[in-house]
């Protein structure tokens, strides 16, 4: 029973701190030492009491690490799938992040690094900005498209990017 107590208490502390999934509660609990039977026990009770909710956590995430993150759709993916997030859940939870709203956030991103590369040749200002849209999980023809819109708005030669989208 003192086991028990002790895995609840855990689970509150990392509620109160942030929502978190299954997974990761049941990764704490076990790192902490608690007997896996316990932790699943302690972690029924938390599921019928409602607070785990994976789809809850993983719509909250996405919102959140798109709009002050800028990930992309992909990374935003992978990021939920290491959180223990089930695929569908991940995937519905994605989908939440339109086209149009991946684009758009990936243009603020083009423009904001930008500033930053003003004395650098085209290349390396190309290969820089779409490095990193894909560090941030945008599509490879997404991240040049973006970045040639937004080189053409800056008043900067796109050559090197029509060759590339061309082949």
């Amino acid at each position: 029973m003192k086991e028990q107590r002790r895995a609840t208490d855990i689970c509150y502390a990392l509620l109160t701190a942030r929502a978190r999934t299954r997974v990761e509660l049941r990764d704490a609990l076990l790192r902490k030492g608690v007997p896996e039977e316990i932790a699943e026990t302690v972690l029924g009770k938390f599921d019928r009491a409602g607070l785990i909710d994976d789809a809850a956590f993983a719509e909250v995430w996405v919102r959140s690490r798109h709009t002050h993150q800028g990930l992309g759709r992909r990374a935003l993916a992978r990021e939920l799938r290491t959180k223990g997030v089930p695929d569908e859940v991940a995937a519905e939870a994605v989908a939440a992040v339109d086209d149009e709203a991946e684009r758009e956030r990936a243009r603020e991103l083009v423009r904001k690094k930008l500033r930053t590369l003003a004395n650098v040749d085209d290349t390396t200002r190309i290969r820089r900005l779409v490095g990193a849209l894909a560090r941030k999980g945008y599509a490879e023809g997404m991240a040049y498209g973006v970045v040639k819109e937004e080189l053409k708005a800056y008043g900067e030669e796109t050559e090197l990017l029509d060759d590339h989208l061309r082949g």
